[in-house]
């Protein structure tokens, strides 16, 4: 798996809080405090601490808690450990002294206190913490046509058809036959048939001195095939395409329609001496070849050193030219007559992988010569290849790349939310230009298997996605919370619960007995307030011991592979009279294993595997735990992600997508993608636009 480089900068970041206070600060990773707004730096706890940034695991669970399971699970009779295990029985019989102490004062200033200001608030607030910071910029482009877009636009770009009925331009042999003339003149163009012509710009010329002649005699031979099949007009883009920038993307815009309107496509190959099947995977290997190929009502074609013109029927081209991928054949077997239909989205879906996966014939190549003077490319040509096949286009624009395109073409056609499926999706291999974009899954889901849960309201200058509609937490990495957590009812363990408290009470009235009544009764009430005291450990961890029906919800992370029961420990004290506090997950990351019984739940030998896979690999191990869902998640990633979004659904399951914050950019970049409980979701609060890029 690669990973996006991180770039160093030695100047200082300036940054703004929720608010937009300008805050300036070093290099260190950051985050948006939940509680307060503030970029704050980045402590991560570590099961082996690295660096300055790290720190030993550390928790804020109920003290009473682990020491009570301390004393049931170390014996007193084990060598020098007696007097450790004395030390620990004083201080947790404090603990309980405590609470009654607390209760007295409360009740003395309550008694004293008319005022009725409750200073009491909520212990558990049934929400994981909100992610504060919001997107501040302006959008490069946008959905909605109220929002301000900074996109420069091309007065082309201003008035366009969204389905062009004829070509802008035509090349028509004149009425007297002696020469072909450049016709822009719509009345003749509506009323006259012609072939499109479909090639690959290598077998035709090479850049450099002979690209001119090399054009002349490729635009001779053309002629002549139009002219034996009985056409007086052509559409060929050597000559049909404009001159100017605003021209050339019209006719870019419109390309698809050039082949749909065309009585015939004649796609003209290299010469056939230097061999068949390499001029057919040639010509199949470009990126516009499915426009024209499929989207034309009729195919035909010719070698360059042959005279004959053969017709040629859909799945005779996809055994010819396409030959390589089943994504192929199932685009042609979907296009040639209809017997095997493809959904919308997964027949768009299987057109953009297969035309991702062709050259752009409009780059000159590395080891070529150089463009000539003003040769301007358009970085995004896969995309306006693709778009032909959608119901609404967008107009090209030589200054954007093929992410910014993608999202307004997915942005213009909103039924199909192609960049909104996007990410909810993490690719095997990310690129360096933004994270949303996904060609495939890690955990091997399509497309159209992903029902999103977020819009996608722009795209940035840097090709970041504006989201809206999100539902995302915080994560928490110094430390472990003190988590408040409500279990099952019981009268029994409700009454047993309170047992340990009246040993003092107990002590004390015998203290307070012995010199003023009965010594011996006094020892009898010492003697009963001791014997509670040594079975409290237990008494206090059975009142606690039923199922957790309520808790609040945390995000905590941890930098490493860390254990159960550690969690446990450091979470509630430790697991308490056999009833376990986390699980694993069974398929929510790729490190996870479930159990093959009745049940589904997840198999504990994950640690292990985790562990074993964590020695090896790209980018560091991590550990999630979920208090609400009450589940743990090993997951691989670059940095320590600090805020996890609800951005879709799929095969019963959340996708949760876990990102770091760059205070530079003011956007979020995606780490890992885990499949969580949807129900969580509720449990986030809704927060604003955010950039993910």
């Amino acid at each position: 798996m690669h990973w996006i480089p991180l770039t160093n900068h030695d100047s200082d970041i300036t940054c703004s809080n929720d608010i937009g206070i300008l805050t300036t600060h070093g290099q260190e990773q950051r985050y948006i405090s939940p509680t307060t707004g503030i970029c704050r730096r980045l402590i991560v706890q570590a099961v082996t601490p690295s660096g300055k940034f790290e720190v030993p695991l550390k928790d804020h669970a109920n003290d009473t808690s682990k020491l009570a399971i301390w004393l049931l699970t170390h014996s007193p009779f084990k060598g020098w450990i007696i007097f450790e295990w004395i030390g620990k029985s004083v201080w947790f019989a404090l603990k309980l002294l405590w609470p009654i102490i607390w209760f007295l004062v409360a009740l003395y200033l309550n008694a004293s206190d008319d005022s009725e200001d409750d200073t009491d608030s909520p212990y558990n607030a049934g929400y994981y913490k909100p992610y504060l910071r919001q997107f501040q910029g302006q959008l490069w482009a946008a959905r909605s046509r109220m929002e301000h877009s900074s996109r420069i636009k091309e007065e082309a770009d201003m008035n366009t058809r969204t389905h062009a009925c004829y070509p802008r331009i035509l090349m028509i042999r004149s009425p007297n036959q002696s020469e072909w003339v450049r016709c822009v003149d719509r009345d003749i163009i509506i009323h006259t048939k012609y072939i499109a012509i479909s090639y690959r710009a290598t077998d035709v010329y090479s850049r450099g001195l002979g690209e001119k002649e090399g054009k002349a005699q490729f635009t001779d031979e053309v002629r002549a095939a139009v002219l034996g099949q009985q056409f007086d007009a052509y559409w060929l883009d050597l000559e049909c395409l404009g001159e100017t920038p605003s021209e050339e993307n019209l006719d870019v815009y419109c390309m698809s329609d050039v082949y749909r309107r065309a009585e015939t496509t004649l796609i003209m190959l290299g010469r056939a001496d230097s061999g068949e099947d390499e001029c057919w995977r040639g010509w199949g290997g470009r990126v516009w070849t499915f426009p024209e190929a499929l989207l034309s009502s009729r195919l035909c074609y010719k070698f360059r050193d042959r005279e004959e013109v053969e017709s040629l029927s859909l799945f005779q081209l996809a055994n010819l030219a396409y030959t390589n991928s089943e994504d192929e054949q199932a685009i042609v077997n979907a296009y040639a007559d209809g017997k095997d239909p493809l959904e919308r989205l997964e027949r768009l879906t299987l057109l953009k992988k297969a035309i991702w996966r062709r050259a752009m014939a409009g780059f000159p190549t590395r080891s070529g010569p150089p463009p000539p003077p003003g040769y301007k490319p358009h970085k995004a040509e896969h995309v306006y290849a693709l778009m032909g096949f959608f119901e609404h286009r967008i107009q090209p624009n030589h200054d954007e790349d093929e992410l910014r395109a993608l999202a307004r073409l997915s942005m213009a056609n909103d039924i199909d939310r192609i960049a909104d499926r996007m990410v909810s999706m993490f690719p095997s291999t990310t690129t360096p230009g933004a994270c949303w974009y996904a060609d495939n899954d890690i955990y091997d889901a399509n497309l159209w298997d992903i029902l999103p849960e977020i819009q996608v309201a722009g795209v940035t200058e840097n090709g970041a996605l504006v989201l809206d509609g999100c539902r995302a937490a915080a994560i928490r990495w110094k430390d472990f919370p003190e988590v408040p957590f409500a279990t099952t009812f019981s009268l029994r363990r409700k009454i047993v619960g309170s047992i340990p408290y009246f040993s003092w009470p107990f002590i004390v009235i015998g203290l307070g007995v012995i010199p003023n009544t009965s010594r011996v009764a006094g020892f009898v009430l010492i003697g009963i307030g001791l014997l509670l005291l040594f079975f409290s450990p237990r008494l206090f961890l059975y009142s606690k011991s039923g199922r957790i029906i309520n808790k609040q919800p945390w995000l905590i992370g941890v930098k490493g592979v860390v254990d159960r029961e550690t969690v446990e420990s450091h979470l509630y004290g430790g697991t308490i009279a056999h009833f376990p506090r986390m699980y694993f997950t069974p398929s929510g990351s790729l490190f996870s294993k479930p159990e093959q019984f009745s049940r589904r739940i997840g198999s504990d030998e994950q640690y292990e595997d985790a562990k074993e896979q964590a020695k090896s690999g790209p980018g560091h191990m991590f550990t999630l735990i979920d208090t609400y869902s009450s589940t743990m998640y090993y997951f691989r990633a670059e940095r320590p992600p600090t805020v996890c979004i609800f951005a879709g659904r799929e095969g019963g399951l959340g996708r949760f997508v876990l990102c770091s914050e760059s205070c530079r950019a003011n956007e979020l970049h995606k780490e890992m993608v885990l499949r969580m409980p949807t129900e969580i979701s509720q449990k986030m609060e809704l927060c604003g636009w955010v950039a993910l890029g």
